[in-house]
This record gives C-alpha cells, structure tokens and sequence, in this order.
C-alpha cells in the first residue's frame, strides 16, 4: 500500500529516495514502530519518520503546539481513537482504544441482530449512524434499513430512529468517554487549566457524528470543538511537520 501511493505521489524516479513521515496511533509500541519504519524502507523511501496522530491532528486542526500551555486533542479514527495533552510538542499524557467509527458501525449491526433478528452489513450501518445517529441525540429522525430475515432468510425492511441507534452506539461511545477521562484525570494541573480555559478539540471521522461534541462535554465537564475539516486533519497536519522536520520528526 505505502509502495502504491508513493508511486501515485513521486511518479518519476528521482536522485535519491524521498523521505517520508508515517501518522501512527498514540499509544504504538516499539515493535510496531520500528516495524512501520521498516516498512517504509522497503517501500522505496529513504529516511523514514513516524510521529503519533495527536500530535498531526492537533497541527491540522490549527492548534498551537509550541508554546508550553496544554492543548487536548481526541481523534477519532475509524479504528482507534487517540487522545493526548499536548505541550511544547510532546505529548504529555496519551491514551489510545480500539474503538473508532468502524466500532460504532459493528454495534449498530449487533443491535439490529439482537432486536429485529435482521442481518445488516457494516455499510447499511454506517449510512444509517450517518443519517440518524447522534451520540447526544435531539430531534427524532428515522431511516429504512434492509437486510436478511435471520428467521426466514428472505429480504425485510425496518425503520430505525435515531433513539434507538444512539442505543445501539451507547457501549463503543462509553468507551471513548472513559478514555477521554482518564487522559484528564492523568493531566498536571497547571495544563489542566489550560485545557478548562480552551477546551478539547475533536478530530477524524468520528468528529462528523452528531452531538458528539455535546456528549463529551456532558461527560467531562470540558467545552468542546469540532475541527473544521476534521477528517483532513491528520493529513494537514502531516504536511506541516514535513515541513518542520527538524522539530518534529524522530526517526
């Protein structure tokens, strides 16, 4: 893959191998950083740097890093989300789960199996979570979902609403929230403030869901903000470090 969008990115063949940062989890260990590192090289790049997710989205989102104030930052990808304190870029404290959009997509698909015997797949889900799930939900809206009868086998429709896919999406959401706590919970209080003062910015996917920014708020006590292109914001970031090299990457 990495070999495919080299390709796609430096499609003649130049002196020397270009250099290349990879965007990795928060929380990846040794093994698996040397091995992205690795993998880099063997897809035709030259020096070879990895830097956390956090760290990217936060430089993406427009955040100032630099300075010793604290900035929160919660990522929400489709199969991690990383959450970090960020000051003087490093991170100070970091916590990474393994649930993500594609999570909440799996319980929407287990509920509708548990509650109306119908089997759905992961895209059926996802368009309905996008149509009307909220994780803090407001105004009632519905969408059909079809799927196979489990009973019968033949095709059925259901009417889902958006109260009973915030049910189905409670379990992955608690999750989030609980890591979301336990990064503040780790934090030194003079960053604590600051993060009180400017609240936790939310990125990835997971941004777009509705009322996301609401839910943490209620289950933190903290304001919220949504980036403004949320899902770019690993890749914006990416761009900015490349450029700044020098202080960011570590390779």
């Amino acid at each position: 893959m990495l070999r495919h969008f080299l390709k796609k990115s430096v499609p003649w063949f130049p002196p020397t191998k270009p250099e290349l940062l990879i965007a990795v989890p928060a929380s990846i260990t040794h093994v698996e950083r040397r091995a992205v590192l690795q993998a880099g090289k063997e897809a035709g790049g030259g020096t070879v740097h990895v830097l956390e997710e956090p760290v990217l989205a936060a430089l993406g989102a427009g955040l100032d890093i630099d300075g010793p104030s604290g900035n929160m930052i919660v990522d929400i990808g489709g199969g991690t989300t990383d959450i970090a304190v960020l000051s003087m870029r490093q991170m100070v404290t970091q916590t990474s789960t393994r649930v993500g959009g594609d999570a909440l997509d799996d319980a929407i698909v287990r509920y509708v199996r548990r509650e109306y015997n119908l089997i759905i797949g992961e895209q059926t889900a996802e368009r309905a979570k996008i149509a009307v799930g909220s994780a803090y939900p407001g105004e009632r809206a519905e969408v059909e979902v079809r799927g196979r009868d489990l009973v019968t086998g033949m095709p059925r429709s259901i009417v889902l609403d958006t109260w009973a896919v915030h049910e189905a999406m409670k379990d992955p959401l608690a999750i989030i929230a609980q890591a979301v706590r336990s990064v503040l919970d780790k934090t030194p209080p003079e960053l604590l403030g600051d993060i009180i003062d400017r609240g936790i910015m939310v990125t990835g996917g997971g941004a777009l869901l509705d009322g996301i920014d609401e839910f943490i708020r209620r289950e933190t006590g903290v304001a919220v903000h949504i980036a403004e292109d949320p899902v770019s914001c690993v890749a914006l970031g990416t761009k900015i470090a490349l450029e700044r090299l020098d202080a960011f990457a570590s390779a």
